[in-house]
């Protein structure tokens, strides 16, 4: 079983590498009037809004070979990854908007990332579609995406064994983790394998950016 490494980088943006495959989920472009661009290489990219703070893939190319991008909903198959994509409705820098929800699997682990959510009412349909989720990557800042009351409460309806909260500021961090009910101390990246996360149960880790 492979090791996954984890590591966050602003906003909603998080690399996942397991083996010789890296993806990315929403990077942010130069564009971005709230986040760094990225400038590391992946594999594939996943962009949940068209948005500069989330769709900067030019800044993961390596050399002249660009990630392969996944855009919108849809069932896809990318070497070993296998993804679905759900599209909901949101409202993103005063527009609306499609947000594309993620589940795949990757590393031997089922992750669900939510993207750039507002709203804790997800369709019945999208939710039994998601299966037992492994590791749960939710946005938690409020404003634009969920704040940290609605986040929780959604990562508990999900029962997702690890939670890996994104796109937030040290106050609603700090919501989030009193809503959780738990204590956390920041890392730097994290390393984990398929069969420790299926030993948790409902752990939240929280990335420095």
């Amino acid at each position: 079983i492979r090791t996954m490494i984890i590591t966050h980088h602003g906003g909603a943006c998080v690399k996942l590498s397991a083996g010789e495959t890296t993806i990315t989920f929403n990077p942010p472009s130069k564009s971005s009037k709230q986040f760094s661009a990225v400038k590391f290489g992946a594999d594939v990219a996943f962009v949940s809004v068209w948005h500069p703070d989330c769709n900067g893939v030019e800044g993961l190319a390596r050399g002249s070979a660009s990630p392969f991008l996944v855009s919108g909903p849809g069932a896809y198959e990318i070497g070993e990854v296998t993804v679905h994509g759900f599209g909901v409705p949101t409202t993103y820098d005063g527009v609306q908007r499609f947000n594309t929800v993620y589940q795949l699997n990757f590393g031997g682990a089922n992750i669900v990332n939510l993207g750039i959510l507002d709203n804790d009412e997800l369709d019945a349909n999208v939710l039994s579609s998601l299966g037992d989720v492994d590791i749960l990557f939710l946005p938690i800042g409020g404003g634009d995406v969920l704040d940290a009351v609605a986040a929780a409460k959604l990562a508990v309806k999900l029962e997702a064994r690890l939670i890996i909260p994104v796109y937030y500021d040290s106050g609603a961090l700090d919501a989030f983790v009193k809503e959780m009910g738990t204590d956390v101390t920041a890392e730097d990246k994290i390393t984990v394998k398929a069969k420790d996360i299926a030993t948790m149960e409902g752990v939240v880790r929280v990335l420095r950016s």
